[in-house]
């Protein structure tokens, strides 16, 4: 009677005449039946399918009128146009003719989808008309629907297929919505057919099935409206061929698909396209080229120049401060953010239906069932379709969150990268290398993580809001209680959160250090272990390391207090809500506890979350301030140089009162008063003493150095050659070419210029043999030689060469010299710093520099004549020449008595041929002596080593056997499984102690069931609190066992290690792969186990009431795992490859921060800048696809735990009322709610840890390096003294760099007397420098012995034998810190013996002058101080050191022929009792020696006193000082 009354009162509200027009149209029943009154109780007129249908009619005529309208406009403005023909008509003709369609399968579903529905409608009314009725409806009602929605479909219909004709690629934005409103009503047309099933047991009629049928047609048209593509595609067949046929590298890049950016809607909810990558990494592990690319918009050129753009935009508007860059970063991700912000809300919301309908379910088993079980499944069915749209909506926008990090870092990286390429002098001594790469690797890691946390910003209160709301349905006024409880615990994140974020900025800045000081140890490792301070440094590096983990371990103890507190949140607010309940008298049944308890699971989210997301948002703040002070910094200012064009000015270089300074605050500029101009065509020589600016003069033409004041100007392109040579890794022929397309024949002809020809034949794969990072296996000359073969390839119009002659010997440096800047460059403008006056005759202008003055300038003769100071260069020089000429007349006096002399140019000539000869001989002994593939011979660096198949076993034993044997790994797994236990203890208590409804009388009191139900959650908490600080001290104690042992193994392994492996790749373990260590691995392998012991406790509680579900779950949990085997193949491999991929990236960077002058030179930024980008493709394309792969999987096994909590739902409706307790019943779908969620987390942390567990494996593969020999041999210790002669006796000596590479010394045999000097000398790449290495024992013989004193080297211990020899590299090396830490780093001088070192080295002066002295400042790389007093620096280490064998390889080189002389005196005054070994280009400096060892092609080929030598005119340092007096006889 209630319905009855109802109705009247809903009849009363509305006029009689509405009421009348209701009736004629169908949309009310004239019935008094009580059914129909029940029926109009359920549907009001706003519930009823009539008025819904009229509606629609209504909204359709609407969109006919709106495309009515359209056409009309489109012909009125066709026909007006009509007669104005133009060109444009005529072009646009021409572009349509030319442009060809391709008709995708979209457009043939449209087409078909269109004509379905015309014939569903067309069927509709043919049913209607056979039967009279199909409808509840009024007829008007029905035929107006029909007919409108028949014309609509006819309408669209036409659409469709004109979209071909029209060659429309974009579907018109009216239709799109149409199809959108046309799924809506599908749906709107099913719920009421559905209901009306329910309620009014009505059969499956025609109309029904037809509607479904409707729905599924419109469902299809509505992913093709979302899309916005109508599936026509125009293909440009103007132009057939391409202009240039692609390498084989871009042909590979344009053939990779792009599943992705194909997908159609279905596909992108379900992750199936994903499919084919399954497919192929199931049969095989996954190659790099097995990996699709990704789409479009996804690829880093796209991002990079999007978020150039906003940047730029936002500098504009606001300047550019750390407020516009969070600005430009928002503007970027903000389109795509508010999608994932949009399915992030509706997955929270979706989330909080199942609690809220805990308490009707309760009901409905207690016996409520007044509408049968419809109603159950009702309640079964709201149930699923919410976990359903959970689901979709929750991988969407975790999906969407990382794609988004990606786009951000793809950004970030390149813009980091640009900048290092932009940087000014004084911004890039601020940020070191190690700090650059930081900021590119962990830094952006960390921002993009902010990314995926952004959308809990919007879900918090939602689900906040939704958990106030769910309890105030249950418990009323206690909900506010609940509310304050969790707020509370909310509110004590944000001191700790303040805390975790200091914590963060001192993590950070102690990494940076660590880093940087790994870096510059990585870079400088060969001149440790020549000078025996490898150890030393390597506690260096393990002391930044404990500063580290210091912090680290702080900061793992705060994330342990945070775990406990929110572990043990969901007791402690039930408790306070259930007391406040109770206190307030507010009735507590089983149904209102457990839909309670279900809410305060769904709140842990929030809650859990909470923490994480103020730590994440701490670390990303400290990280993004990092990166945005950085992309502050100041650039080089390009309006330095200006450009002239060529034909305005006759002047290539023009200096017009230039003052320069490396330091901008500073009273005494590099450069003073600078005038200078250089006409085309130009030779200038540029000279001066050690440290006089003669770099810095290239450097402000280049406009490397800050101009204080003056004009500089340029016409023209430039080539630069910069002092320390500048190798990139690859081949050589990459090197020379720099970017240029290859001409064989202008190659050949530098190749040939550049004395390259004979160095070429003997690499086994010639100028494709591959160079190792920094040149590494090159030798100084011939790195310097490919330098300048790259410049003389760029053919430019002026050549800035810094000293380059100095690192080949005499014979190369007079063919370059006569080959490239007199002979190929002789039209050219060149300006070249050199401290050989030999080449200084032939300059047109030579400019003297003197302490940042251009002191004198003028031509050869002119300033012989000025005598101001030239003379003391030409002097010294002279000296040296005469010293060389004397030793040559008077070994030569009696021998040319007897012989005529032969004409010289003829001898050089037979000189050749011999040489060739001797060539030919060589090679062919090479040939034989290496049997590799020939494309292995050649390569150095080997790809990077990447395991196959799953993590082994090993690698998990290691990790949990690190720390006491594993001991506390059981501990671990006891706590958690008492917490678990506890936990469903407790709810399983309030289950059963709560009263099924009010009025059922209670099993226990009050008290007893909150007092059992606190002591239960307080044991909870506490082993949960136990299980968090547990694992925080396994996994640092594990990680910082893993990284002592990776670092001993790395400075210990042998020089052939990092020879060959490139410093990006040592650098990503000790940087990203630690880091994961250091903070992820413990807790995600901790995850893996807590997962199944949650998922076994859920198990446990379900099977108490429903049984049955274990049948079902046991088939379910198989298909799970059998969807975990298909899918961690290729989720394995793919996140080996984005590992493996991103140490290029960094390598790349360091790569051009090192060569960033030469690089900005040669006008390159771009081409670098595309190969930055290339880089990050690579890495993106298999990271995306392994975040797509976690999310094909997360959706099939949540929608197989959602068929299983369907399953027991169905189930527990279906058993007949009494059956089973409705509280247990409750408690079961309450932990049910979470299945879905806990087994896709089993799985989920086993394959998210797997892939974590890589970085565990890559670190164990760096701790098996092989070792060197041991630092210290015990019982073959060499005496105190030793070496006390110092002679040295070779036998039989071979050495080869690697073992598939050829012999580099082969049988040398030879015995240098103790305490004599011996001079080495040979052409460039001989084998000089590589007998030095053997005797350091850098290079393992491979045959043969070396004994000092007649003590084998070989056997004794590598300190003991290093730590007794000197030398003076090739390369001068300094480290960033002071003066008298790079000259003593082991602290074993005084002051006063340091001073008196640096006064003998010519630096005391200059050390003098600087207000810090010995402590003054050396920056990365020791670049504020010049490569000739890096040198003096390294001479002055050695004699500190004070050794009784002294090594000089090139030691003088870098300086200028007057330093040279002091220095050679002073090494003959400081090393008179000492064997002295001295490889020198500049022949005056072993004319003096005791005996003379030349080498030729890794063999000795003379070997005797230099008078003995000069004796025979036809030997091979007869002929090396023939080419020296040649060379210099114009003075």
């Amino acid at each position: 009677m209630e319905g009855a009354s109802m109705h009247s009162r809903v009849l009363a509200m509305i006029p009689d005449t509405a009421q009348q027009m209701l009736l004629s149209w169908g949309l009310l029943h004239d019935s008094s039946d009580f059914t129909k009154l029940q029926y109009l109780q359920e549907w009001t007129e706003m519930h009823s399918p009539c008025f819904w249908m009229g509606a629609f009619a209504l909204i359709h005529l609407i969109f006919i009128m709106s495309i009515l309208v359209q056409f009309l406009y489109k012909r009125i403005r066709w026909s007006r146009q009509r007669f104005k023909t133009t060109v444009e008509n005529k072009h646009s003709y021409e572009e349509q003719k030319n442009t060809d369609i391709k008709l995708g399968i979209i457009y043939q579903a449209s087409k078909v989808c269109c004509l379905l529905s015309l014939a569903s409608h067309t069927v509709k009314i043919l049913f209607w008309w056979l039967q009279g009725s199909i409808c509840d409806c009024k007829y008007p009602t029905f035929v107006l629907g029909e007919s409108v929605q028949m014309l609509s479909w006819i309408i669209l219909s036409s659409a469709a297929f004109s979209f071909q004709k029209t060659k429309s690629a974009k579907l018109p934005l009216i239709i799109r919505i149409w199809w959108i409103f046309f799924f809506l009503q599908s749906i709107t047309s099913v719920v009421f057919d559905l209901r009306s099933i329910f309620l009014n047991h009505e059969y499956i009629g025609p109309k029904k099935w037809i509607n479904l049928f409707m729905l599924v047609i419109c469902t299809l048209l509505f992913g093709i409206s979302a899309r916005g593509k109508t599936g026509v595609t125009l293909v440009d067949n103007s132009i057939t061929e391409p202009l240039l046929s692609p390498s084989l590298g871009q042909l590979t890049e344009t053939k990779r698909a792009c599943p992705y950016g194909k997908a159609n809607i279905l596909q992108l909810v379900t992750f199936s396209w994903m499919n084919p990558v399954f497919a192929i990494g199931y049969k095989k592990p996954l190659d790099k080229n097995d990996v699709p690319d990704v789409c479009g918009k996804d690829s880093a050129e796209f991002l990079s120049d999007s978020f150039k753009t906003i940047i730029n935009d936002v500098e504009h508007k606001h300047g550019l401060n750390t407020e516009s860059i969070y600005t430009a970063m928002f503007l970027f991700i903000r389109r795509k953010a508010v999608m994932n912000a949009g399915f992030a809300v509706l997955s929270a919301s979706a989330s909080y239906v199942g609690p809220s309908l805990i308490n009707d379910l309760v009901r409905f088993l207690g016996g409520e069932r007044q509408y049968g079980l419809k109603r159950g499944y009702l309640l079964a069915v709201a149930f699923l379709s919410a976990k359903v749209v959970e689901t979709i909506a929750q991988r969407q926008w975790i999906f969407g969150a990382r794609q988004l990090g990606m786009r951000l870092r793809a950004a970030l990286i390149s813009h980091i990268y640009q900048k290092g390429l932009r940087l000014s002098c004084s911004s890039r001594q601020k940020h070191t290398s190690g700090e650059i790469i930081n900021y590119m690797s962990v830094d952006v890691q960390r921002i993009t993580d902010v990314i995926w946390y952004t959308n809990y910003i919007w879900m918090l209160p939602i689900q906040l809001f939704l958990a106030v709301y769910v309890l105030h349905q249950n418990l009323g006024v206690g909900a506010w209680a609940g509310l304050a409880a969790t707020l509370a615990i909310m509110a004590c994140n944000i001191p700790l959160t303040r805390m975790q974020k200091r914590l963060q900025a001192k993590i950070m800045g102690a990494k940076d250090g660590r880093m940087k000081s790994t870096t510059e140890v990585l870079r400088s490792m060969k001149i440790l272990k020549l000078q025996a301070w490898d150890m030393q440094y390597l506690k260096k590096l393990e002391a930044l390391r404990n500063e580290e983990y210091n912090w680290l371990w702080r900061s793992v103890r705060l994330s342990a207090l945070t775990t406990f507190i929110f572990w043990g949140s969901p007791a402690f607010i039930s408790s306070i809500t259930f007391g406040a309940c109770i206190l307030m008298g507010i009735p507590l049944t089983a149904g209102t506890v457990l839909s309670a308890l279900a809410t305060f699971r769904m709140l842990q989210d929030p809650i859990f979350t909470l923490p994480d997301l103020l730590s994440v948002f701490a670390q990303g703040k400290v990280s993004a301030d990092r990166v945005a002070k950085y992309l502050q910094e100041e650039e080089l200012k390009y309006d330095a140089v200006i450009e002239v064009p060529r034909n305005d000015t006759e002047y290539d270089v023009e200096i017009d009162h230039g003052i320069f300074s490396w330091e901008l605050e500073t009273t005494s500029p590099t450069l003073k008063d600078v005038e200078l101009k250089v006409k085309r065509g130009m030779k200038v020589a540029i000279c001066g003493m050690v440290g006089s600016g003669k770099s810095s003069l290239l450097s402000c033409i280049l406009g490397e150095m800050p101009k204080l004041a003056g004009t500089v100007k340029v016409s023209g392109t430039k080539a630069y050659v910069p002092q320390s040579a500048w190798i990139l890794s690859g081949n050589i022929r990459d090197n020379i070419l720099f970017g240029n397309p290859y001409d064989k024949e202008k190659y050949d002809k530098i190749i040939q210029a550049c004395a390259l020809t004979k160095d070429l034949e003997l690499f086994a794969n010639g100028d494709l043999t591959e160079i190792g990072e920094r040149g590494i296996n090159m030798s100084g000359g011939q790195k310097q030689r490919i330098q300048i073969a790259r410049s003389v390839y760029e053919d430019a119009d002026i050549y800035l060469f810094d000293d380059p002659f100095s690192a080949v010997d005499a014979h190369t440096g007079s063919q370059l010299f006569k080959d490239c800047l007199m002979g190929i460059l002789k039209d050219k403008t060149i300006l070249y710093v050199t401290h050989q006056v030999e080449f200084l005759p032939t300059a047109d202008l030579i400019l003297v520099m003197q302490d940042g003055n251009i002191v004198q300038k003028g031509r050869f003769d002119e300033l012989l004549q000025q005598n101001i100071g030239f003379e003391a260069i030409v002097g010294a020089h002279s000296q040296a020449l005469e010293s060389v000429i004397n030793a040559e007349s008077s070994s030569r006096l009696t021998s040319t008595e007897n012989s005529k002399p032969a004409d010289t140019d003829d001898e050089f000539e037979a000189e050749n041929e011999t040489d060739d000869q001797i060539q030919g001989i060589t090679k062919q002994e090479s040939a034989h002596d290496v049997s590799q593939d020939i494309n292995e011979k050649g390569r150095l660096t080997q790809d990077e080593e990447r395991e196959k198949g799953g993590i082994g076993k090993k690698v998990y034993w290691a990790y949990l056997r690190t720390v006491y044997g594993g001991a506390l790994v059981p501990v671990t797994i006891a706590a958690q499984s008492f917490f678990q236990i506890f936990q469903v203890a407790s709810n399983y208590w309030m289950a059963w102690a709560s009263p099924a409804t009010s009025a059922t009388k209670p099993t226990v009191g009050l008290g007893l069931m909150f007092a059992v139900y606190i002591t239960l959650s307080i044991g909870s908490a506490l082993c949960v609190f136990a299980r968090s600080m547990l694992v925080s001290l396994i996994g640092l104690l594990t990680s910082e066992k893993f990284f002592k042992n990776m670092l001993q193994c790395i400075m210990r392994a042998p020089m052939s290690f990092f020879d060959s492996t490139p410093t990006g790749r040592i650098l990503n373990r000790a940087s990203n792969d630690q880091s994961v260590l250091d903070l992820e691995i413990a807790n995600k392998l901790g995850w893996c186990v807590f997962s199944v012991i949650q998922i076994l406790g859920t198990i446990g509680v379900m099977s108490q009431v429903a049984w049955p579900v274990f049948a079902i779950f046991v088939p379910v949990t198989v298909v799970c795992f059998m969807c975990q085997r298909y899918y961690i193949p290729t989720a394995r491999e793919l996140a080996r490859l984005s590992q493996i991929q991103r140490a290029p990236i960094l390598h790349h960077f360091a790569e051009s921060l090192s060569g960033a002058s030469s690089i900005r030179a040669y006008g390159q930024k771009d081409r670098f800048r595309k190969s930055n980008l290339g880089l990050v493709n690579n890495h993106s394309r298999p990271w995306f696809h392994n975040i797509s792969s976690m999310e094909w999987l997360s959706f099939r096994l949540n929608m197989l735990s959602n068929f299983v909590f369907a399953f027991s739902l169905t189930l527990l409706v279906s058993l007949p009322e009494g059956f089973i307790n409705p509280s247990i019943a409750g408690l079961a779908v309450t932990y049910a709610l979470n299945l879905n969620s806990q087994l896709a987390s089993i799985i989920w942390n086993i394959c998210n840890t797997e892939n974590k567990m890589i970085s565990v494996e890559r670190i164990l593969q760096y701790s098996r390096i092989p070792s060197e020999a041991p630092l210290v041999v015990d019982y073959r210790r060499p005496p105190n003294n030793w070496p006390l002669d110092g002679t040295i006796n070779i036998r039989c000596l071979e050495v080869r760099y690697a073992e598939h590479l050829p012999s580099v010394l082969r049988n040398i045999s030879c015995t240098i007397p103790g305490r004599k000097k011996v001079g080495i000398v040979g052409r460039t790449g001989s084998g000089k420098s590589t007998l030095i290495q053997a005797l350091f024992r850098i290079v393992e013989p491979r045959e043969g012995a070396i004994e000092i004193d007649n003590i084998d080297i070989c056997r004794i211990g590598l300190h003991d034998l290093r730590g007794k020899l000197s030398i003076i590299p090739q390369d001068p090396t300094m480290f960033e810190g002071t003066v008298r830490g790079n000259l003593d780093p082991l602290n074993e001088y005084s002051d006063q013996r340091i001073w008196e070192i640096l006064d003998k080295c010519q630096l005391g002066d200059i050390v003098r002058q600087s207000p810090k002295k010995l402590d003054s400042t050396v920056v990365e790389n020791g670049e504020n101080w010049s490569v000739g007093q890096r040198q003096l620096f390294c001479l002055g280490r050695v004699l500190l050191k004070r050794s009784n064998v002294l090594v000089l390889d090139e030691a003088t080189a870098s300086v200028d022929s007057s330093t040279d002389a002091i220095i050679q005196e002073t090494i003959r005054d400081e090393f008179r009792d000492c064997t002295v070994l001295t490889i020198a280009h500049r022949i005056h400096t072993v004319i003096d020696s005791d005996l003379i060892l030349v080498f030729s092609e890794g063999r000795i080929i003379e070997y005797d006193t230099p008078s003995k030598l000069l004796e025979n005119e036809n030997s091979e340092f007869s002929r090396l000082i023939k080419e020296y007096s040649r060379r210099s006889k114009g003075f």
